[in-house]
């Protein structure tokens, strides 16, 4: 696209974003704490997914002092499921630095942003365009994709230089009067009409500008980048359950150091709490039993009687696992320093991560069904 052509692109599109954008919630003002919120939990998650965490996440923690002063694991509940904990974490701590380092406003100079725990380079500009009117240009995978059927990009559009490339295009276009609105637009004709697969060519509203369209070859951009083979993982799970329905859970994990092999790591559980797991090896019950034995106060450890669930199957970046929980009935719920006992059907409502939360519907059902 020849640089005349720019100031007819950007009335096409913003006049399609002014009358197609979605509702959504974060858009109804320019708070830059809803707008923060927001675009961390669009991380690596759909809208969908995102939409009814945000208004329960705004509900408790109306302003950034809420979020700064609450507990972290009350932050993780709330988030408990939404995946990517680490984004909830870095929340929380960038909450506790804007408000013990800019007396609870948001900082609105991009150096500033960049300082605050979890805020990159896209989150940064996000924010401070569509709070603060700021003229700064995003770049994510949804921007990206357009520019690069816009200009016919081939490669992969993550390779550094080819990156930067991108993101100069991205400068060039944008639309300095109204920014916030501008990135928005570029980022739903992405989401709406410039999808990975299928672009919506007809229905675009800046397709008489799209290189790619013109040479038919919008449906092969941007070419899909190699992908590392997934591993597979092994775990084994002991829900233990006494008579009067408790259960057990382990603290959050600090660091993989805290595990004996590669394959039982904390990211797997996400660091929250999370039911006695093993790597299973091949073995299950041999191994949780080992461990078990190891692990625990009980006494006659490699002889309990484990009743198998059947086994689980969760995915998490590059690893495919399967988990083989196993119930284990007893008496008295063991007894361990910084663990939880509590009741079966209440572990829903920790933080945990959708393997853990996996596991615990896996013997609830099981129980119901006795």
């Amino acid at each position: 696209m020849k640089d005349e052509q720019f100031p007819e692109f950007r009335e096409a599109l913003l006049s399609w974003f002014a009358k197609f954008q979605r509702d959504l919630p974060w858009r109804r003002s320019q708070d830059p704490y809803r707008i923060w919120i927001s675009e961390i939990m669009l991380q690596q998650t759909r809208v969908a997914a995102v939409l009814p965490y945000f208004e329960r996440f705004l509900e408790r923690f109306p302003d950034v002092r809420a979020l700064a002063e609450a507990p972290q694991e009350e932050v993780l509940r709330l988030w408990s499921g939404l995946g990517y904990y680490g984004r909830a974490r870095n929340l929380h701590q960038a909450a506790k630095q804007i408000v013990a380092s800019h007396g609870g406003q948001f900082p609105r100079s991009k150096s500033e942003v960049l300082q605050l725990a979890g805020i990159g380079e896209y989150t940064a500009a996000a924010i401070l365009s569509m709070a603060f009117d700021e003229p700064a240009a995003v770049l994510d995978g949804n921007v990206a994709r357009v520019l690069a059927r816009l200009e016919a990009v081939r490669g992969d559009l993550r390779e550094p230089q080819r990156w930067r490339a991108l993101q100069t295009r991205a400068d060039e276009l944008l639309e300095r009067k109204v920014p916030g609105d501008w990135n928005q637009a570029l980022m739903e004709l992405g989401a709406m009409l410039c999808p990975p697969r299928a672009p919506r060519c007809l229905l675009c509203p800046v397709r008489q500008f799209c290189a790619a369209r013109k040479l038919g070859i919008a449906e092969e951009l941007p070419q899909k980048r190699k992908k590392r083979a997934p591993a597979a993982v092994e775990l084994a799970a002991a829900v233990f359950l006494d008579a009067d329905r408790n259960s057990l859970v382990l603290p959050p994990p600090a660091s993989s150091a805290e595990s004996q092999t590669d394959d039982y790591v904390p990211s797997l559980v996400a660091k929250l709490w999370h039911f006695p797991t093993v790597p299973a090896g091949g073995h299950p019950e041999t191994a949780l039993k080992s461990f078990l034995a190891a692990s625990l106060p009980l006494e006659n450890a490699k002889v309990l009687r484990l009743e198998a669930l059947g086994k689980v199957r969760h995915t998490v970046t590059y690893r495919r696992i399967t988990v083989w929980p196993f119930l284990v009935r007893t008496k008295i719920v063991p007894r361990l320093t910084g663990a939880k006992r509590i009741a079966l059907d209440q572990i829903l409502d920790l933080p945990i991560s959708n393997l853990t939360r996996k596991v615990a519907r896996a013997a609830l059902n099981h129980e119901t069904a006795v």
